[in-house]
């Protein structure tokens, strides 16, 4: 066979070849986008759990190789109440319609919130990651670590203060948080007529899970928020108070809940065991209500060195039931603030902090003190919320 004729078998098998590359590749359909935020909603436009798993993948690839920079700036911190995901309930024009108004958001203001946080470039840590213990003298101390943010982008601080859906909730937000048949967290609520709604759309637990699924750069290390509970009816929507009826299952199924949370990251905190004005309370008085919430709540989520102040009422450091406290473990104690405080004490182990509430108070008449997270103006839905004064 001579040259030519080789020449020209070669050139027909490569043109044969790209013929059906061609026509490979045309039939390959061009990757649909995974999922995003719209209208403050999280909506699904994927056919395929291959490309999420890629995308994600991909976006976790690039946290990875980021830039990171040890962060020496203050760090922001705020903290939400159970979501409203019934508001035709709550502000029906009843005794807790204001109570509802002024310390409580809406599923879709919270959507909004959070996707505003993520757009001004924020992303979640976890306070593990924030202080550690030292020993100083043979003394035990806090300090800040060193904390590795992505260049270009701040940390912020989430928490949830009173998840426990107690009676004064009830109606406008879910029922309880609980598991679905494959084990995932969703929230259930039981209607006036009956009715039963399993749902992860309208609570801060599932609706942040879902966002990070979508964007897991926006979780630092596997970063989630903190839950502050209370005891005196129960945590996450289960009668786990000894005054219960069903005292045992209630509290086997909470603690189902429970090592869900912590094994997808969620810490938890004291908030105390009453929620009461512990400025005033006595010491003794006091004594109980902290041992009393390590007994029937932690005995649940753990042991945890934070403590969040009800009512944000704060102790001095030189206050005895501080330094009970203290003595339970706890060293990082919360309050609340305009702006984000920290002090870590040098004569004990502690750290004092305030947050900063996101609420309808806030919603309503702190606009310009939270722009850097958001617009008040652009979140509120006052077609819902009643009819009040607003301060913009």
């Amino acid at each position: 066979m001579n040259k030519k004729v080789l020449t020209c078998i070669i050139v027909a098998f490569v043109f044969i070849g790209s013929i059906f590359l061609g026509l490979a590749i045309g039939k390959q359909k061009e990757p649909q986008s995974i999922k995003s935020v719209n209208n403050g909603s999280i909506i699904d436009t994927d056919n395929g759990k291959e490309s999420e798993r890629i995308d994600k993948n991909q976006k976790i690839a690039v946290q990875k190789n980021t830039i990171k920079k040890p962060w020496k700036g203050s760090i922001e911190n705020i903290f939400f109440h159970p979501l409203i995901s019934n508001p035709e309930v709550a502000f029906n024009g009843d005794s807790r319609s204001n109570n509802f108004d002024d310390w409580f958001v809406t599923v879709g203001e919270f959507n909004k919130i959070l996707k505003s946080i993520y757009d001004k470039d924020y992303v979640l840590v976890n306070i593990k990651d924030i202080y550690e213990e030292y020993e100083q003298n043979g003394q035990k101390r806090m300090r800040r670590k060193e904390l590795l943010i992505p260049e270009g982008k701040k940390p912020i601080i989430i928490s949830v203060d009173d998840l426990s859906y107690n009676d004064g909730m009830r109606g406008g937000t879910s029922d309880k948080i609980t598991l679905d048949s494959k084990g995932n967290i969703v929230t259930f609520t039981k209607g006036e007529n009956g009715e039963e709604k399993i749902s992860k759309d309208n609570e801060i637990i599932t609706i942040i899970e879902e966002f990070i699924k979508i964007h897991p750069e926006f979780s630092l290390n596997g970063a989630r928020p903190t839950i502050a509970l209370t005891g005196y009816q129960g945590i996450l929507g289960y009668s786990t108070d000894l005054s219960s009826k069903n005292y045992e299952s209630e509290r086997k199924e909470a603690k189902k809940v429970v090592d869900k949370l912590k094994g997808l990251g969620w810490s938890f905190a004291s908030h105390s065991y009453g929620h009461n004005n512990i400025q005033k309370m006595p010491l003794d008085k006091f004594k109980i209500d902290t041992d009393k919430w390590e007994r029937e709540v932690a005995s649940l989520v753990g042991q945890t060195t934070i403590y969040v102040y009800p009512h944000g009422f704060s102790l001095k450091a030189s206050d005895p039931k501080l330094k009970y406290l203290q003595s339970k473990g706890f060293k990082i104690f919360y309050s609340v603030g305009k702006e984000p405080y920290e002090q870590i004490l040098k004569d004990s182990c502690g750290v004092l902090a305030d947050r900063m509430a996101v609420d309808g108070i806030t919603l309503r008449n702190r606009r310009e003190r939270f722009m850097k997270f958001y617009d008040s103006k652009d979140i509120i839905d006052l077609n819902l919320r009643p009819k009040r004064k607003v301060g913009f």
